[in-house]
């Protein structure tokens, strides 16, 4: 049994802690808030649990094996590695950390301890992705051309992230996942208008080798909520709205097909279009973060990088400081070091 102190008990904590008691092989033993009201409110559910509002009970408890963090970015770096140094296994929500000097330093600190960094990318075991990715390894998509998401909704708004940081980490990560490939170089270009430097709308543009392009449009500006991913090859052209609840996915069979490519004469180049079927294909509905949690649990019990440990966390934090970069200095391409292989 792998017991569990879930640090942050806000928005997301909830969350964590009804699937961490769900699951057979975890126990939560503690939770951990400053806000006494957040604290009560889930004693009422789960009356069995302990509740402290000072951190350190948490991780220097000698009873808890895997320590979640589920506070404001900027917290994260100083409660994990306390949490390493004392030998926890710890869980991290989007975004890993606040820079990517703070995750590379847990990784490698996190590799002296022998224990585990997960990262909390959620997307990435929801049946829609895993579908996705099926399709696109099966080859029904063809090559890809593009990848373009649209995250917009009206808040919630962050303190101490813009919403870049807020949001984008989410599309990244499916971006990561379907492409398998990392990006070259990142343009990115936003604006705020709450009078405190932080961007509420945001446009981020990856591009990779071979023409392949990702775009991202973040806002919590919209009057409207939209969750909607739109992904073209040169076989299938797919739509995946995360909102429709009966078909998520649609598939199609849409497309161009070039007659001349005779580059000396390209004014004779003629483009037809392909218009065939459409079909939505069954996806699983399993709870997307029941599936986190089995991850992470298995990981522990079979000591085992997981899918979203700390590098896959870290790669993430790479293209977001490029973000962040080309907003600063106006859209300028700023290019992406190489990491480790994905």
């Amino acid at each position: 049994m792998i017991n569990v102190g879930v640090i942050g008990v806000g928005y997301w904590g909830p969350n964590l802690i009804r699937n961490f008691i769900k699951n057979p092989h975890t126990h939560v033993n503690v939770i951990c808030d400053l806000r006494t009201e957040r604290l009560d409110s889930l004693r009422q559910i789960y009356p069995s649990l302990k509740a402290v509002q000072d951190y350190r009970e948490v991780v220097h408890s000698k009873d808890i094996d895997l320590v979640v963090i589920a506070t404001p970015v900027s917290t994260h770096y100083p409660l994990a590695k306390d949490a390493l140094l004392e030998g926890k296994d710890i869980l991290l929500t989007k975004p890993m950390t606040l820079t990517s000097t703070e995750a590379e330093e847990l990784i490698n600190l996190s590799e002296q301890k022998k224990r585990h960094i997960f990262v909390d990318h959620t997307f990435l075991f929801t049946g829609a992705v895993n579908k996705i990715k099926e399709l696109i390894h099966n080859g029904q998509i063809g090559d890809l051309f593009y990848f373009d998401s649209v995250r917009v909704n009206l808040g919630l708004f962050q303190h101490d992230v813009n919403v870049i940081w807020d949001l984008a980490p989410h599309d990244i990560s499916i971006m990561h996942n379907l492409l398998n490939e990392y990006p070259e170089s990142i343009v990115a270009t936003g604006a705020g208008h709450l009078g405190n430097k932080l961007e509420d709308v945001a446009y981020l543009t990856a591009y990779f080798k071979n023409n392949l392009i990702a775009h991202i449009h973040v806002n919590w500006l919209s009057p409207v909520k939209i969750r909607k991913t739109i992904i073209g090859g040169s076989e299938k052209m797919l739509v995946w709205d995360d909102l429709d609840s009966a078909e998520k996915i649609k598939i199609y069979d849409k497309g161009i097909e070039i007659q001349n490519v005779d580059r000396e004469d390209r004014h004779r180049l003629l483009v037809s279009y392909r218009f065939g079927d459409m079909y939505a294909p069954r996806i699983d509905h399993t709870e997307a973060l029941s599936l986190v949690v089995k991850e992470f649990a298995d990981c522990i019990m079979e000591n085992r990088p997981a899918i979203t440990d700390g590098e896959a966390g870290l790669r993430i934090l790479r293209i977001l400081e490029a973000a962040e970069q080309s907003i600063k200095t106006e859209g300028a391409n700023v290019p992406i070091g190489y990491l480790k292989e994905i």
